[in-house]
C-alpha cells in the first residue's frame, strides 16, 4: 500500500487521521534497523548504528546514541551535531522531531509527538493526532523527562530529572517539574563559576 497523501498532509497538519491508513513504510524500517542496533556490540561494532542511521530525517557524523533505543518511523527526526542519547531513549514522531547542536539526553527520555482525543467515543475510533517538539541547541535533558506534544525547549537549557514538559521553555534557563515550569534563568556567575571549575580541572 502506497503513503496516503491526504491523511499524511493531516497528520502533519496536526489535524486528526488514522493512523492505519497513511500508508508509509518508514514503521517497517526503522523497526528492522533499530532491532539490530538494539541488540549489537555498539561499543565495538558501529556498522548498526550506521544503518539506523540511514532511517533519520538527519543524523550527523558525531551522533551517540546508548541502546535500547525505540522510535516509531525514525523518519521525521533530525538530529543536530554533536548529539547524546544514554540508554533507553523513546521517540514516537508521528510529526517532526527536531534537535539543534549539541544536545545531551539522559537515560530514559520519552518525547512524544501523538496525541488522543479527549472525547472517549471519538478516541474509540483510533484517529489521533500529531504535533511536532523542538528543541534547541546547547540543551541539557535530566534522566525520565517526558516531553509532550507540540512543545518547543528553547537554546541554552538545562531540564531537571523527572519532569513532564508540557508547555513551551524559553532560552536560557533551568526548568523543572510536574508539570515543568522554569525555575530561574541561566546567568553569567553560572558561566564564570562553571568555567572556574574548567580551568581548575584543566590545570590552567
Amino acid at each position: 500500500m502506497g503513503k496516503n497523501e491526504n491523511e499524511w498532509n493531516r497528520m502533519m497538519a496536526g489535524k486528526l487521521y488514522s493512523p492505519w491508513k497513511v500508508g508509509d513504510d518508514s514503521w517497517g524500517k526503522v523497526h528492522i534497523a533499530q532491532k539490530r542496533f538494539n541488540e549489537s556490540e555498539f561499543w565495538s561494532d558501529r556498522s548498526a548504528l550506521e544503518e539506523l542511521k540511514k532511517c533519520f530525517g538527519k543524523a550527523p557524523e558525531d551522533m551517540v546514541l546508548t541502546p535500547p533505543v525505540y522510535f516509531d518511523h525514525g523518519d521525521r527526526v533530525f538530529f543536530g551535531e554533536h548529539f547524546y542519547a544514554n540508554t533507553d531513549l523513546t521517540i514516537l514522531d508521528e510529526n517532526e522531531v527536531v534537535f539543534g547542536d549539541n544536545v545531551f539526553l539522559a537515560p530514559h527520555v520519552s518525547i512524544y509527538t501523538a496525541g488522543h482525543p479527549i472525547d472517549a467515543e471519538v478516541r474509540n475510533t483510533e484517529v489521533e493526532y500529531a504535533l511536532p517538539v523542538k528543541i534547541g541547541s546547547n540543551v541539557w535533558i535530566g534522566g525520565n523527562v517526558v516531553i509532550n506534544p507540540g512543545v518547543t525547549i528553547g537554546d541554552d537549557v538545562v531540564i531537571g530529572s523527572g519532569s513532564v514538559v508540557t508547555k513551551d521553555i524559553p532560552s536560557h534557563v533551568i526548568a523543572a517539574g510536574n508539570p515543568c515550569r522554569v525555575i530561574r534563568e541561566i546567568t553569567e556567575k553560572d558561566k564564570k563559576e562553571w568555567e572556574s571549575q574548567y580551568r581548575e580541572y584543566m590545570g590552567m
